[in-house]
């Protein structure tokens, strides 16, 4: 495999990064083809661009397959550009390496390794073992590994991308003392939440938020606000819905809570000592993990969800206890916090749970990483600073 960077190709293939760019942006517009990567490919000859696909969602044929569909023997002696290494064994679909094969591509271009063990390498060996060429755009991996985050941090480390959202007055209050809290925030920021709850495989809760607020915390398509464009590239991976998942270390949830639904996708977290809640729908599972006093050990929690569940990325939506605990323990990826221009008063509810802070040096430290307004809010997008101090 050749490996080329940017600075490094020649006025001839000038056009690699602009056709690579091409392929990422296709494989972008899907919110989720979980638990799969998502991908992007465009195939290039002579004449320019002859074919061009993405990987809609998990049991549908991978971008590759769509590219060469479109280009049909246009694809003969021509350069395919792929977001991820092509796949070279047989899982919900065939390997995309052989299909790449038998069309009589010249090379594949490809921006980032795939992590997957079933994959990592054998699609490389097995297009260059019928001398295919195979070259690695280094310039755009970190391109292709931040379009999936989540999956490589599931391959790399077994655990799920953790997505923490709070919404919070500007006097950084979430709910009156009394509790209210609906709504905080506006409709274009709450159309903004749905679509974070579609781009994730699983939605995160505490029992405290299922007794007090009861919410059902699906994904309601009428309110995702997407162009029309966007809902077809999407339709298929809008027919699912992210799992439920209550953490609930003494059982306690009711089995009328509106989340439960019909109990299809919901999995409820209790520690193993306790007993298991009654009266629940047979379909959702209860699932015994470890436990300490402030509830089920999230690691455990996480590890299940990414092992057991193939989840890539997790949205926490939860109180300031459960919320504040993930940020605590160190294992939130990505804050995301909309303010809302109003004030509640000293009395509300604060956003983050924390005491024992004697210096700024030990405060919780974040990376701005976006800002973005919603109609009268504003969303932050933050990373924690784990372990570093200004």
């Amino acid at each position: 495999m050749q490996v080329y960077s940017n600075k490094a190709l020649s006025q001839e293939i000038i056009d690699w990064p602009v056709t690579m760019q091409r392929a990422l942006m296709l494989a972008a517009r899907v919110m989720s083809a979980a638990p799969n990567p998502r991908v992007g490919c465009v195939i290039v000859c002579a004449e320019g661009i002859v074919g061009e696909g993405w990987h809609s969602a998990a049991g549908q044929p991978h971008a590759e397959i769509e590219a060469l569909r479109m280009a049909g023997n246009a694809a003969r002696n021509a350069t395919v550009f792929v977001t991820l290494e092509p796949c070279a064994h047989h899982g919900r679909t065939g390997p995309c390496a052989d299909a790449l094969i038998a069309a009589g591509v010249a090379r594949v271009v490809i921006a980032g390794i795939d992590p997957n063990p079933a994959v990592a390498g054998k699609g490389i060996a097995r297009l260059e073992a019928v001398g295919i060429e195979v070259a690695h755009l280094v310039d755009f991996e970190a391109a292709a590994q931040s379009l999936n985050r989540g999956y490589f941090k599931r391959r790399q480390f077994g655990r799920p991308w953790v997505t923490c959202k709070l919404a919070m007055s500007i006097d950084g209050r979430t709910a009156l003392a009394n509790g209210t809290s609906k709504w905080i925030t506006g409709g274009e920021a709450r159309a903004d939440v749905q679509r974070l709850r579609a781009r994730s495989c699983a939605i995160v809760t505490g029992i405290a938020t299922v007794l007090f607020d009861d919410p059902s915390l699906t994904v309601r398509p009428a309110e995702l606000q997407l162009s029309a464009e966007a809902q077809q590239v999407n339709a298929l991976a809008l027919r699912r819905q992210p799992l439920r998942v209550i953490l609930d270390s003494k059982g306690r949830v009711p089995a009328n809570a509106r989340i439960l639904g019909d109990g299809t996708g919901v999995k409820v977290y209790i520690g193993r000592e306790s007993q298991a809640p009654s009266g629940l729908p047979a379909a959702v599972q209860v699932l015994p993990v470890a436990a300490n006093r402030q509830g089920v050990d999230l690691l455990s929690v996480l590890e299940s969800l990414a092992s057991d569940f193939e989840c890539n990325e997790i949205l926490v939506e939860a109180g300031s206890t459960l919320s504040s605990a993930f940020i605590s323990a160190g294992l939130v990826d990505e804050l995301i916090v909309y303010i809302a221009p109003k004030l509640l008063g000293s009395d509300a509810r604060a956003l983050f749970e924390a005491s024992g802070l004697t210096a700024l040096t030990t405060a919780p430290q974040f990376e701005l990483a976006d800002v973005e307004r919603f109609g009268n809010d504003v969303r932050l997008t933050l990373h924690p600073q784990y372990g570093k101090s200004d």
